[in-house]
């Protein structure tokens, strides 16, 4: 304990030249003035006085608390912890370090002194409860890496606390190498070059390939890894984990720079990335083409990263270029063609809520199937679908044993039973979970954009983001179906959807978009019969026009709260004043919220220049970037308000820094 107190006074040498520097300051004060040395003579020996008396009780305290931790251990106590192979420390109930052997002294602390400290300081911040609850702890003290073990002991009436530090700096240093060397799996697709150069001369085609590749050339080669092209537009990286965490951090900035890449109309070219970190390289190319199959099924222009605890994703925020070849439709029509020969009835369901996009995608297929001589039946709520005014049309034309609620379906399944699914992918927005759990065969129709949790056991996964609505895909793949027919009713529910997710061709309706609605008009359909199902009631109106009267602005964007709730319609009118709220100027996106059933739910819409799929996503929903949903079980009308602030706020910062 003797040679504990003196270094525990190794302050004193310090204070004793202070206290001479300032009375040599004093005295060089007699030759200038003799009035001043006298003051400055006086306060100076007061100050040394104080000083000393203030050090004086420091040491008294001192003392009392190091013999009272002394009287804590007993002499044999304190040997076993001195001779201890390895360093260790005491620590006192609120964690000052109050005894340490030798090695400590050497090994941890430099042969420094730090008694009376708080342990935090040896321990990068860590408290003694942490210590004591973690078991070992991970700690860095004095440029070394330790593993720090503690242990609380109670002694006579005080209770201690003993650390055993054991230094494994260059295994830690290994180990954290051997992470930072890991390889990773990344695929880089160009997404539309052929549909960008589709008519392009070979020397444009060249310049713009060039363009590009040299882009991704210049941001591997930023990296230690190794870039491989496997196709004209394809390319595959393997990078270390080091690199991999530098591209996350810049959120995958090469899709920033490829986007910049213009054809001479001013068309943007995109990139996707799908990136996999497994165990072995195999694992890791596999998980990057999981990863570059959702970026694509998403819309592209985006970064995929597949872990072992699912998706991350960066990007997606261009509109995405139309796929014109229909070369997959014939394809999948094909496939479709002799799944349905080979079944004994077809049943086609939708999603939740249907709307006319899901009713009249789903009621031209079960009608195509009908055509083909084999039984085929829509599975859907009638008192849940928003499409109303169809059912009563289909009803209306004798046609109305085409619609089967759930529970009239579950029975008709065999094994050889074909479910089709259409504007909608995932199992737990279906009309039936049960219907989709006991259906042997699956086909999915849908164009909205992938969604981590999307239907794994599909025999055909028919999914186009590049789609307008799922009656688009529908429309076409009718063409390609030999041998069946739809009529001019069916053709009018498909144009209907069509009209409904394009907001009357306005967003997001391409090229196949109007092919696919000129063959509807061959096929008879009405665009004023069409007009007729979009009419609602007064009812309906009253409660769209209170919605948007309660909107205000929020940035660039409107923000509805349905205070009232509780009208039978209120579910279409809340989509219909996201619908309206886009006319206002200055809006780029539209958000309404209504309560039902226990649930908030949120309406988004946008013009294209905002990615409302983006913010849905953040709250748990999904969507199209121009068109999406979420459902907050969880929060009330004002938490699901502030949930989606924080999520626009979020949306806005993000484009700004890719802007900048």
């Amino acid at each position: 304990m003797k040679s504990t107190k003196k270094r525990f006074w190794c302050v004193t040498p310090a204070v004793a030249v202070l206290a001479a520097a300032l009375l040599l300051t004093v005295g060089a004060t007699f030759f200038l003035n003799r009035i001043v040395f006298y003051i400055a003579l006086v306060v100076a020996a007061a100050a040394i006085v104080f000083s000393a008396w203030r050090l004086s009780r420091m040491n008294r305290d001192i003392r009392r608390y190091l013999t009272r931790v002394a009287g804590s251990l007993d002499q044999t106590e304190q040997a076993a912890l001195a001779a201890l192979p390895m360093p260790a420390a005491v620590c006192s109930r609120k964690g000052e370090v109050v005894w340490y052997n030798e090695r400590f002294r050497s090994e941890v602390l430099d042969g420094d002194d730090v008694y009376g400290s708080p342990v935090e300081e040896l321990t990068e911040g860590l408290s003694l409860a942490e210590l004591l609850r973690r078991q070992p702890a991970d700690a860095a003290c004095r440029g070394r890496k330790f593993t720090v073990y503690a242990s609380s002991v109670p002694v006579r009436d005080t209770a201690l606390s003993v650390l055993y530090y054991i230094e494994d700096t260059r295994l830690k240093d290994i180990a954290e190498e051997y992470a930072l060397s890991r390889p990773a799996a990344v695929l880089l697709y160009i997404d539309n070059m052929d549909e960008l150069l589709q008519n392009a001369r070979d020397s444009e085609r060249a310049q713009l390939s060039g363009r590009v590749e040299t882009l991704i050339e210049d941001w591997a080669s930023s990296t230690t890894g190794v870039l491989r092209k496997y196709s004209s537009d394809r390319f595959l990286l393997i990078v270390e984990q080091r690199h991999l965490q530098r591209m996350v951090d810049a959120r995958f900035d090469i899709l920033d720079r490829v986007r910049a890449v213009q054809t001479g109309d001013h068309q943007c070219v995109t990139l996707s990335i799908g990136v996999g970190q497994g165990e072995t390289l195999r694992e890791s190319e596999e998980m990057a083409r999981q990863a570059i199959e959702m970026a694509l099924g998403r819309g592209g222009d985006q970064a995929a990263v597949k872990t072992r605890n699912g998706f991350d994703f960066y990007g997606g925020v261009s509109k995405g270029v139309e796929k014109r070849t229909k070369v997959r439709t014939r394809v999948v029509a094909s496939a479709l063609l002799e799944l349905i020969h080979g079944s004994d009835n077809v049943l086609v369901m939708g999603h939740r809520f249907s709307d006319l996009d899901c009713v009249g995608s789903a009621v031209a297929m079960a009608s195509a199937v009908r055509s083909l001589g084999k039984p085929a039946y829509v599975v859907i709520r009638k008192e849940q679908t928003l499409a109303p005014e169809l059912l009563d049309r289909y009803r209306d034309a004798g046609r109305g044993d085409l619609f089967l609620e759930p529970e009239d379906a579950l029975p008709m399944m065999t094994r050889r039973t074909l479910l089709i699914i259409t504007d909608t992918h995932n199992p737990r927005m279906l009309d039936s979970a049960k219907l989709y759990e006991g259906a042997a065969s699956v086909v999915v129709i849908d164009h909205h954009r992938k969604m981590v949790d999307h239907i794994d056991n599909a025999v055909i996964f028919y999914h186009e983001p590049y789609s307008s609505s799922a009656s688009e895909m529908v429309a076409e793949l009718v063409q390609y179906l030999s041998g069946c027919t739809i009529s001019r009713l069916d053709a009018e529910a498909l144009l209907a959807g069509i009209m409904l997710d394009t907001r009357s061709f306005v967003m997001k309706a391409g090229v196949r978009t109007f092919e696919a609605a000129a063959y509807l008009r061959r096929l008879g359909a009405d665009t004023v019969e069409v007009k007729r199902l979009f009419s609602g009631s007064m009812e309906l109106y009253k409660e769209k026009t209170d919605i948007v009267s309660h909107a205000k602005l929020y940035g660039r964007t409107a923000i509805a709260c349905d205070q009232e709730g509780g009208g039978s319609q209120r579910r279409i009118a809340a989509s219909q004043a996201a619908d309206e709220l886009l006319y206002i100027k200055g809006v780029d996106a539209s958000f309404v919220l209504f309560e039902e059933n226990g649930a908030v739910n949120i309406s988004a819409r946008s013009l294209g220049d905002f990615n409302v799929q983006l913010v849905m996503e953040a709250l748990g929903g999904g969507g199209h970037l121009t068109m999406a949903g979420a459902q907050l079980e969880d929060a009330g009308l004002q938490q699901a308000y502030e949930r989606l602030t924080e999520a626009i706020d979020r949306q806005v910062e993000q484009a700004q820094a890719r802007s900048h």
